[in-house]
């Protein structure tokens, strides 16, 4: 049996950054970041950045516009998705444990480890399920997150309510 996550549970790097860009379009208000101006607030590659955002593309949470006045903009579906969906998209359905390998487990027909990591997973993914990205954002998160990027500023009553959905 080939363990592929060690330690605690943890995120992919694209995971992550996906999780971050949402959250990072949801308190823009109307200004639409670039990519590389993403990139840079979270200190990323813009490679992979792009990548991210293409993915992100891909599943219909944020628009990207090419050209002058374009930007990145998130979606009503990118608002209201629930993290633990935008997780799975990202980590896929793998397995924690990969009894696969070059060399076979000999536990594998009466293993009982790969069904109880399995269920882990589930467990984490589906705590996460309730969780939308507005939510993510609610105060006091959102006003934090305009303060360490290039976002324009909210006013007053938009950071106590939470982030313009408009």
């Amino acid at each position: 049996m080939r363990i592929i996550y060690a330690g605690a549970m943890r995120l992919l790097r694209s995971t992550d950054l996906a999780l971050r860009v949402l959250m990072r379009l949801a308190v823009t208000g109307d200004s639409s970041p670039t990519t590389r101006e993403v990139a840079a607030d979270m200190d990323v590659p813009y490679t992979h950045a792009a990548k991210v955002v293409a993915e992100l593309q891909h599943l219909g949470l944020i628009t990207a516009r090419r050209g002058r006045g374009g930007g990145l903009a998130l979606m009503e579906a990118g608002r209201t998705a629930s993290v633990g969906a935008v997780v799975r998209a990202f980590e896929g359905d793998g397995d924690v444990v990969d009894c696969e390998g070059s060399t076979p487990c000999p536990l594998n027909s009466a293993c009982r480890l790969r069904g109880a990591l399995r269920r882990a997973q589930e467990a984490f993914f589906a705590s996460l399920d309730p969780l939308t990205v507005q939510d993510m954002v609610a105060a006091p998160t959102g006003p934090l997150l305009l303060g360490i990027t290039g976002a324009p500023q909210l006013s007053r009553a938009s950071q106590r309510s939470g982030p313009n959905t408009s």
